[in-house]
């Protein structure tokens, strides 16, 4: 039978029939129905639209591995235990905001503030002179990654590569572009 047509409950059961190997097809139709329950009462607790969706992910993945190790008791009351569940979560996030908030206050004159402007900048004049030094296939994977902004895999497109090709060459180029900008041997 379908997962679609299985009440929550019968779900359940066949999740934790399956065992820790689990069943996709089930786990994924309980999740798609218990998430936007789980999230809604995250935006009530949370008022915050990210913690509501971290909240629904967690409280699920939970339920999920509770019905594989076959530790919920009775099936039929699943919306109850998921409910159950929001509540610990919700108290826990809340109790470690506290925390944190406490040992913000308590250490934080003695963290030395960030200057960003403080940050030395690379000689541009250097790296220009550094890429120049590089062979062109691992300049184009150094410009493509990073100032184009894109994937290995995009990379790999663009150039006819494999992106695992594309990370060891920008693994190489970045290595030797860091040498030739500590002074160490032009890069050759």
């Amino acid at each position: 039978m379908d997962a679609e047509g299985l009440g929550d409950a019968e779900l359940a059961r066949r999740i934790a029939a399956a065992g820790p190997a689990g069943t996709p097809d089930a786990e994924a139709e309980l999740y798609t129905r218990l998430a936007p329950r789980v999230r809604l009462y995250g935006l009530r607790h949370l008022r915050d639209e990210q913690s509501a969706a971290d909240l629904a992910q967690q409280v699920l993945l939970m339920t999920i591995e509770r019905l594989r190790d076959g530790k919920v008791r009775e099936p039929e009351r699943l919306a109850s235990f998921v409910l159950g569940m929001c509540r610990m979560v919700v108290l826990e996030i809340r109790r470690g905001g506290r925390r944190r908030e406490r040992v913000l206050g308590q250490f934080s004159g003695d963290l030395p503030r960030a200057d960003p402007a403080g940050e030395p900048r690379p000689d541009a004049a250097q790296l220009a002179a550094c890429l120049e030094h590089l062979g062109e296939r691992e300049r184009s994977v150094l410009v493509l990654t990073f100032r184009a902004e894109q994937t290995a895999l995009e990379v790999a497109r663009e150039l006819g590569l494999t992106a695992a090709n594309v990370r060891v060459i920008r693994h190489r180029a970045l290595a030797r572009l860091r040498g030739c900008m500590q002074g160490e041997e032009a890069a050759s």
